[in-house]
């Protein structure tokens, strides 16, 4: 069953989830996943807040959950901006991302954010599939954004969600 909720403020938990999620990022950001580090520094902003989603075990013997997605995310006034998302590859397809996203509007609306912004590779086509689904539009690109040796460069799309 999946579990989805802001990260908590145990000190421990927190600690847990991020280790969890510097994992997941190298399995699913592979020329630029954020460490462990990166993602600590991050979360000690105010303005940052992150949506986990758990798998809790089917057998109550354990209390472990598995993090199996995320979202880190800053809110600014009445704008926000989702920094990472990402769901472990043996969840993917399974509409985790969708939870996220239903979760994520509903903490946004609470804070009366206008409008969300994300960036996405040009060559990822499912990731922009699904931002479209959730009413994203592209609103700039980033010419050569994207660097990596001895391959061509890949654009930055910016897209934007508008809530009403």
């Amino acid at each position: 069953m999946l579990i989805i909720e802001k990260l908590s403020d145990s000190q421990a938990l927190i600690e847990q989830a991020i280790q969890a999620i510097a994992t997941i990022e190298t399995q699913v950001q592979l020329q630029d996943a954020w460490t462990y580090e990166t993602l600590v520094e991050l979360f000690e902003q105010d303005s940052i807040d992150m949506i986990i989603v758990y798998d809790e075990p089917q057998e109550k013997k354990t209390n472990h959950k598995k993090v199996v997605g995320y979202c880190l995310y800053q809110v600014m006034f009445e704008q926000a901006e989702i920094l990472r998302i990402g769901t472990r590859p043996d969840y993917q397809r399974q509409g985790v991302a969708s939870r996220i996203f239903a979760t994520l509007e509903g903490e946004l609306l609470d804070k009366q954010v206008e409008s969300l912004l994300l960036e996405v590779r040009a060559d990822n086509a499912p990731a922009i599939a699904l931002y479209e689904q959730q009413k994203f539009i592209n609103i700039h690109k980033r010419q050569g954004y994207y660097r990596i040796p001895n391959q061509p460069a890949i654009d930055a799309l910016i897209m934007q969600r508008v809530y009403n």
